[in-house]
């Protein structure tokens, strides 16, 4: 069962629209959304982010913090990503996938070229990692 601000959070979150995508742009928004110290797992807290992609949207190849798994959820459209040297898959929405500690997310995509798409990505990490994402040098 969802906490009441819990269910009010995802609920705003299906609501929003994607604002600077509607301008074309092709880089992913990535919105901090939540933040919580674990009181039951010390060092540790949860962190969600928002990620819109515009129509035909992107991040480019990335990692996370070392201590982060993620839990990701697409909430609106499809969803094209790739971790490590897996095959590439398409999530749509209501599908999850998940991320280890360590991995390397080399596609994550819009997989429409035509509509918005959105997922929820929820970190358990260690508390002191600020930065969440990390680019992956070519």
């Amino acid at each position: 069962m969802m906490k009441p601000i819990l269910a009010l959070a995802v609920a705003a979150l299906l609501s929003t629209t994607a604002t600077a995508h509607d301008a074309g742009e092709k880089d992913a928004k990535v919105t901090l959304v939540y933040e919580h110290e674990l009181p039951n797992a010390p060092g540790k807290s949860m962190k969600s982010v928002l990620v819109e992609y515009g129509p035909g949207g992107f991040s480019s190849a990335h990692t996370h913090p070392s201590s982060a798994f993620i839990y990701a959820t697409v909430l609106e459209g499809a969803i094209r990503s790739q971790v490590n040297d897996g095959p590439v898959k398409v999530y749509k929405a209501g599908e999850s996938f998940s991320e280890m500690p360590g991995d390397r997310h080399g596609v994550s995509e819009n997989a429409s070229t035509t509509k918005p798409a959105k997922l929820l990505a929820v970190f358990v990490v260690d508390s002191s990692e600020k930065e969440l994402t990390f680019p992956i040098k070519k």
